[in-house]
């Protein structure tokens, strides 16, 4: 297992490389090497490298080839006409604390390679063709890419096709340009996690949209926010997808901008769509598709939505699909649902359960609805709420930053709401839908539990209600899930 050192500046390719005194100068170099599993190219920081880097050998699971930097100062920068970092069948290799900027092609490119991870990498002003991406990786298995940034590229942000184990965290994606580029484009790919991300198109020349993932199996997209771009989420034809916790708005451009989309370029099966907000654009989830088409699209479920601020409706149906459009929030001024005739004659896309607010932080109550409690935040920033007709008994949940529910619940006469201080929980607080009633909590702490008498079962006594929430604080998605039992007074005002 050997270190290289390459320094631009002050190293020799007649050196050894294996110093820092000793520096090899340029990353021609390091090709002619032949690597071996566990060795490391460390490039100097502050250095700068005109040419395209090829990573020609592999390393084993346990040992991978290592490409990362030393020293202090700026991140080392690869410049080339062609791609930045570029690898055909290599496996087990780590890419890390680099730079590349101005390429002709991708900043990184990697086909029929196996276990890369790519991590704390910033990429910037790649593509002179719009048809590469930022970061492109085909034909290859089990790809990471981490904690990097990619910003002002000309193309895709992510390409990434036909790729059997495919991971984007906690990235950032700024301005992908080109009349065919998104941030994340998936293609033909399965076993995808895409999480935590932040993906914004909203100053990009681009007609496209912020993630699109076609014929995708077995795909996870979850806690990113996506800004901006003609669509959020083109999902247009897979099998076992879930797209949830996420925040999607300012799509526009398009009478059929949406956040969500699918059904119109293959069959879809068993899809998830939700605890997402989706708000500032035109439609919420469309599934349509071509007139004409013989997609199937079949088991779609969207429920536990947050839908506010759209021109459209909240859900769009005009092609054949079965599936169900439950339990959402939708604010008033938003349409719920267009679905169209023939498709509502025939029952096979149920909508029940939905609440309408006048806006997301009030609930509209039922006519024959009575309010249990409301009580004023404090300057304390536990808030603490006691009613005789409102008692918890049970708190299930694991407590963590932003949770509504204490985990202690010890105190078993009290319901315990956090204030969540400078925390956002979107623009109109929170509120939590139960079997029997809701519970809203607003940005100043102040709850309130609203119960429908028309849904209490005959008798009286314990009433359970099992709620699920997402917390936004701004930059990440926090979920959690508690069991409330709740008290319910014979003589009492809620009774």
């Amino acid at each position: 297992m050997t270190v290289y050192y390459v320094n631009s500046a002050t190293g020799s390719d007649r050196n050894g490389g294996t110093g820092q005194n000793s520096a090899f100068a340029t990353l021609s170099k390091v090709e002619s090497l032949k690597l071996k599993p566990g060795d490391s190219v460390l490039l100097a920081k502050g250095s700068v490298f005109n040419e395209q880097f090829d990573i020609k050998y592999s390393g084993s699971e346990s040992a991978p080839i290592k490409i990362g930097s030393y020293g202090t100062g700026a991140a080392p920068v690869i410049h080339s006409s062609g791609d930045g970092i570029h690898s055909l069948y290599a496996s087990n290799i780590v890419i890390e604390n680099l730079k590349i900027s101005n390429v002709g092609g991708s900043g990184i490119y990697g086909g029929s390679v196996t276990n890369w991870t790519v991590r704390d990498v910033e990429v910037a002003k790649t593509g002179l063709s719009e048809n590469a991406g930022a970061v492109t990786f085909r034909s290859s298995k089990n790809v990471t890419v981490e904690d990097s940034k990619i910003s002002g590229v000309k193309g895709d942000g992510f390409w990434i096709e036909k790729v059997n184990g495919v991971k984007l965290l906690n990235n950032t994606v700024t301005t992908a340009n080109g009349s065919t580029a998104d941030a994340v484009q998936v293609n033909d790919s399965s076993n995808i996690l895409i999480k935590g991300n932040h993906l914004d198109q909203t100053h990009a020349s681009s007609p496209k949209g912020v993630i699109a993932l076609v014929r995708a199996t077995n795909a996870v997209v979850e806690d990113n926010v996506l800004t901006g771009g003609g669509f959020g989420i083109s999902a247009p034809a897979g099998k076992n997808v879930a797209i949830r916790d996420n925040d999607i708005s300012g799509y526009h451009g398009y009478s059929w901008s949406f956040a969500v989309g699918l059904g119109d370029q293959g069959n879809a099966r068993d899809y998830d769509i939700s605890g997402n907000h989706i708000h500032d654009g035109a439609w919420g989830v469309a599934v349509s598709g071509p007139s004409g088409a013989s997609y199937t699209r079949t088991n779609i479920k969207v429920h536990d939505n947050v839908f506010d601020d759209l021109s459209q409706a909240a859900l769009k149906v005009d092609r054949p699909a079965s599936g169900s459009f439950y339990s959402n929030t939708i604010e008033t001024g938003t349409k719920a649902t267009s679905i169209s005739p023939a498709i509502a004659d025939a029952h096979i896309f149920t909508v029940k359960g939905n609440h309408t607010v006048a806006n997301v932080e009030t609930a509209l109550a039922s006519p024959v609805a009575k309010t249990a409690a409301v009580t004023e935040a404090s300057a304390d920033p536990a808030v603490v709420a006691v009613h005789d007709n409102l008692k918890i008994f049970t708190d299930t949940g694991d407590a963590h930053r932003g949770n509504l529910l204490e985990n202690d619940s010890s105190d078993n006469d009290t319901l315990v709401l956090r204030r969540f201080g400078d925390e956002t929980v979107g623009k109109h607080g929170l509120t939590l839908t139960g079997e029997y009633g809701d519970i809203h909590v607003d940005r100043e702490g102040n709850y309130a539990y609203t119960l429908d008498e028309t849904k209490l079962p005959d008798h009286s006594g314990h009433v359970s209600e099992s709620f699920s929430y997402g917390i936004n604080d701004g930059s990440s998605h926090h979920s959690d899930g508690d069991t409330l039992t709740v008290f319910i007074h014979l003589d009492g005002l809620l009774s």
